[in-house]
């Protein structure tokens, strides 16, 4: 074993001489102190995450999301079967998107509040991410060695894409992609158990555990889980018909656990959209093997920017690998998933076609696979570490005798520790310096942002207590394209302090996966229609732009204004005139015309036959002369955050009272208390039809009833996954043969009995 101390002479008393007891201690203690002082490291460094303040990047919808799953537990609702209301006209976010991280921090947070545990959350996760690396590669069967070297190494890996396991990806001025932290957690366990569970079936209920939580975390990571199991069998062709059982069985368990998840994303994927802006782009594609390996080669997939420290070391723990391939099954492990990654990386520049054999590839943002080279690279690197002492060891024995006997000397382990410990840091040096220096200026800024936030609230604050106090529509602040960007408070734009606010939005664009999320992409501020459309009540402007609608200022405060446009709300009553063909992969093109047009404004909408579905009949047939209005709303009883909508219309003739929010199949509507069919409405719209006169419509948002159901399944999945060794070792135990022992004595009254 790489750095196990020689073997030591013992007294004649039978005492241990003292170096060999203290080298002994190194061993043992070494390794879990290399870790606790990178997690230490960490703990400091990061302390300012803990700040609460409103946040510039994706955390802002992902601890959006854990307050509104906290308020859906407070009242005994399972946050998977409700409606998300605030981003994309709403939808039914926990089923679509990975909503482990959100629901487990929204139950923390009823105890200690939301925001203080998603931020103490992502604080945790990162500065703590060393033991998770050290732990799991024990697990895995790494040496204490090359388990501390590797997480040492793991908080100083820098990509050029900054989308890896990194500190760009979660830090506050960095991407925010929090749920996939929670992925990068669960992913090392998912590898580890899943190569022990292929060895032994005493681990497939604990793979199938790790493998579902890696999945309900963050569905990217969750392929890069799963694939192991289809690749890791042939690792040992001597044992495969052995493995591949193991691997089936291990597949059936992990599918069984994880079809909570699984089965409703896939049955309910129709009614998902696909983020038409990012498609053929690097954001969905990936880059391409070139580039890849370029970025490999040059060190900028784990040292982008500095001098190379990680990479050397990766390159050296694939050179051992490769050297010992067939005596090392660990190293071949991640060899092959370091490989496979790399490759998924490449993404479709390269893979083209192939990737039909990836299920939902055209749903993936392929680049995202860089996680499992960097998990994968981060283990090859403690083992090349290890390899480099090794070989220094190796060179030391060849010096010249009087080194070696200098080296020898009282002492001179002690400096021989020391001295390695130096070289350690000295060569960690320009990592340090490069992420000492980023997460300065993130705690800078979080700092600057807190306190600008605790100066502005006494201006935005009223303004934000308006607009929940009156309701009854969205609030448009700007978009990304727009002035919407420099909009600030602090550095965070307005509709994105929004989202921190839990207001109904349209501006904070592509972040669900609402059927309406690429529509909204194509909102003109300046087009009357598209409030009307959008359902836009409240603009909340700076104080020195007028509105371009007309509309009525409600207040101004410091740099922000509040205005209404009182005739729009969240109902509209109207005719449907025309169909458009469209699907979850083209809604946003082939709805657009509609969407610059002025048809939200005339209250006429075209019906939508979508994915292969015929249109619901529009009510006023093409060539039929339209005059006035089709009727109007008269009172509205909204609660989007609860599913339910209510309101009163008088209609003038057949009509459809659209609700302006995204279709989802789990929409239903009642007209006069009697159950009436939704139906689509451009561009993405719920609309019920109804006759002339007044009426009481209520929508009321039913989720998907079947989790009880697939949970029920997962118990049961793992309570056979529990039974399974135990079933293998009973009927090893039975076809064993019984060792031969003596003979009892004949029983009293036995036929015999008493025969000399």
């Amino acid at each position: 074993m790489a750095f196990a101390p020689a073997a030591a002479e013992r007294s004649p008393s039978g005492a241990m001489p003292p170096a060999a007891r203290a080298g002994q201690r190194f061993h043992r203690f070494g390794p879990l102190a290399a870790v606790a002082a990178a997690v230490a490291w960490g703990l400091v460094e990061l302390r300012a995450e803990t700040i609460d303040a409103a946040y510039l990047n994706d955390s802002s919808v992902h601890e959006e999301m854990a307050r509104f799953a906290a308020a859906q537990l407070a009242h005994g609702h399972l946050p998977l079967e409700r409606w998300y209301p605030y981003l994309g006209l709403g939808s039914p976010q926990f089923l679509h998107y990975q909503s482990l991280g959100p629901t487990l921090i929204g139950l923390v947070g009823l105890a200690l509040g939301v925001d203080r545990a998603f931020h103490w959350s992502a604080y945790l996760l990162v500065a703590c991410w060393p033991l998770a690396i050290y732990s799991s590669a024990r697990l895995f069967g790494l040496e204490r060695w090359q388990a501390a070297g590797a997480s040492v190494v793991a908080p100083f890996v820098v990509s050029a894409t900054g989308l890896g396991y990194e500190p760009a990806s979660y830090l506050w001025i960095g991407y925010g992609v929090w749920t996939q932290l929670w992925g990068m957690w669960a992913l090392p366990f998912a590898w580890a158990t899943t190569l022990r569970a292929l060895r032994d079936t005493r681990f497939a209920l604990a793979a199938a555990v790790a493998v579902t939580m890696t999945i309900a975390a963050h569905f990217m990571t969750g392929y890069l889980a799963v694939a192991p199991i289809v690749c890791w069998p042939f690792l040992t062709p001597s044992r495969l018909p052995e493995r591949l059982r193991r691997a089936l069985l291990l597949l059936a368990g992990c599918a069984g656990v994880a079809a909570w998840v699984v089965y409703p994303v896939l049955h309910f994927a129709p009614w998902a959209s696909l983020n038409e802006f990012l498609q053929h782009t690097p954001a969905a594609d990936s880059y391409g093997a070139r580039r890849v390996l370029n970025w490999l080669a040059e060190g900028d997939l784990f040292d982008f920017r500095r001098w190379p420290v990680v990479t050397p070391l990766v390159g050296l723990g694939l050179l051992a690998s490769l050297r010992s391939w067939r005596a090392d099954e660990r190293g071949r492990a991640l060899v092959v998933a370091f490989a496979l990654s790399l490759v998924l990386f490449f993404g479709r520049p390269t893979l083209g076609p192939l990737l039909v054999l990836l299920p939902g590839a055209r749903d993936l943002f392929l680049r995202r696979f860089l996680v499992g080279v960097h998990l994968a690279g981060i283990y090859l690197a403690g083992m090349g570490a290890v390899a480099l002492v090794d070989a220094l060891r190796a060179l030391a024995r060849r010096a010249p005798a009087a080194l070696r006997d200098l080296g020898a000397r009282r002492g001179a382990a002690l400096r021989r520790r020391a001295l390695l410990a130096g070289a350690a840091v000295a060569c960690l040096a320009p990592a340090w310096r490069q992420l000492h220096a980023y997460e300065s200026l993130d705690a800078a800024a979080i700092r600057a942002q807190a306190a600008a936030e605790h100066a502005s609230q006494r201006e935005i604050g009223p303004l934000l207590a308006q607009i929940r106090a009156r309701g009854g529509g969205r609030t448009y602040a700007g978009l990304p394209t727009n002035w919407g960007a420099d909009f600030l408070v602090g550095f965070v734009p307005v509709f994105k302090y929004l989202a921190n606010e839990d207001i109904d939005e349209v501006g904070y664009t592509l972040r669900t996966a609402s059927l309406m999320t690429d529509p909204e992409a194509h909102f003109d501020e300046l087009d009357p229609a598209d409030y009307q459309l959008f359902g836009v009540r409240y603009l909340l402007l700076p104080a020195t732009r007028t509105p371009p609608v007309r509309a009525e200022l409600l207040a101004r405060r410091g740099p922000y204004a509040l205005w209404t446009i009182p005739s729009i709300g969240y109902v509209q009553v109207v005719d449907t005139v025309g169909t458009i063909t469209a699907s979850r992969y083209d809604l946003g093109a082939a709805t657009a015309a509609f969407v610059r047009s002025a048809g939200a404004a005339l209250d006429r909408y075209p019906t939508v036959a979508f994915d292969g579905s015929a249109a619901a009949a529009p009510t006023s047939p093409a060539g039929r002369p339209l005059t006035g209005p089709p009727g109007a709303v008269r009172r509205v009883d909204a609660d989007l955050a609860d599913g339910v909508v209510r309101a009163e219309v008088v209609a003038r003739r057949t009509a459809v009272v659209l609700l302006k929010a995204s279709y989802d199949p789990g929409w239903r509507a009642t007209v006069d208390g009697v159950p009436a069919r939704p139906e689509m409405v451009a561009p993405a719209l719920v609309g019920v039809r109804v006759g002339p006169g007044r009426h009481a419509v209520v929508f009321r948002y039913v989720g998907y009833g079947g989790y009880p159901v697939l949970f029920g399944l997962a118990l049961a999945t793992l309570a056979l996954l529990a039974a399974v060794p135990l079933a293998r070792r009973r009927l090893g135990a039975r076809r064993r043969p019984r060792a031969p022992g003596p003979r009892s004595p004949p029983r009293a009254g036995v036929r015999g009995a008493g025969r000399g």
